[in-house]
């Protein structure tokens, strides 16, 4: 069973940048898509940010938009979610997902990185 794993959240002040980064433990990886999400105390988990595999087609939540870059290597078995002018909203735990070939849901996730940003 293929796994993702993820690393770079921390605390960071407001303003700060902070770079995540999500490696799946076993090539080759065949994937649809594969994204970003978070989950901040007391609300529900939403996808920030996402890229399709077969071309590179990104999509951004409208409060990470303009702020925040997804990416992948060409492999495509990672990804990083480079994170720019952070505020207090942006804390929560960080998920990385894949929606493998064949499934129609993000059905492997990782373990979640937090990032805490301080005012």
């Amino acid at each position: 069973q293929v796994q993702l794993v993820e690393s770079g959240g921390g605390v960071v002040q407001a303003g700060d940048s902070l770079r995540l980064s999500c490696a799946a433990s076993r090539r080759p990886f065949a994937t649809y898509a594969m994204g970003w999400f978070r989950q901040a105390p007391g609300k529900e988990r939403e996808l920030v940010a996402r890229i399709r595999s077969s071309n590179g087609e990104t999509y951004y939540s409208d409060s990470v938009n303009g702020r925040f870059r997804i990416s992948r290597n060409r492999a495509g078995n990672s990804v990083y979610l480079e994170m720019n002018n952070l505020n207090s909203e942006d804390t929560a735990v960080y998920y990385c997902a894949a929606q493998r070939v064949g499934s129609s849901v993000y059905d492997v996730w990782g373990q979640g990185t937090q990032v805490t940003v301080s005012s």
